[in-house]
């Protein structure tokens, strides 16, 4: 198991694969500028360097505004913020 920390956040992971939870994740990240968010995503251009990325634009919610990204592994991301 590994631990990660960027700034304030920190997450673990660990070598141990199971199809039933990687199909059912998805992680939610609460940030202060979802269009900053997006900007920096689309800059990085994952979409274009991995398969299976997809970037799914800024859409407005009635508790907030969200972005989503999902990853070479098909985990869900939630850029989110909060209204």
């Amino acid at each position: 198991m590994s631990l990660f920390t960027f700034n304030h956040l920190s997450f673990y992971l660990q070598d141990y694969f199971v199809q039933d939870w990687l199909d059912n994740s998805m992680v939610l990240a609460e940030v202060d500028s979802v269009e900053e968010q997006w900007i920096f995503l689309k800059k990085l251009e994952l979409d274009t360097k991995y398969a299976g990325v997809q970037l799914i634009p800024i859409q407005q919610n009635d508790w907030g505004k969200e972005c989503l990204l999902i990853d070479p592994s098909g985990v869900l991301w939630h850029f989110a913020e909060f209204q």
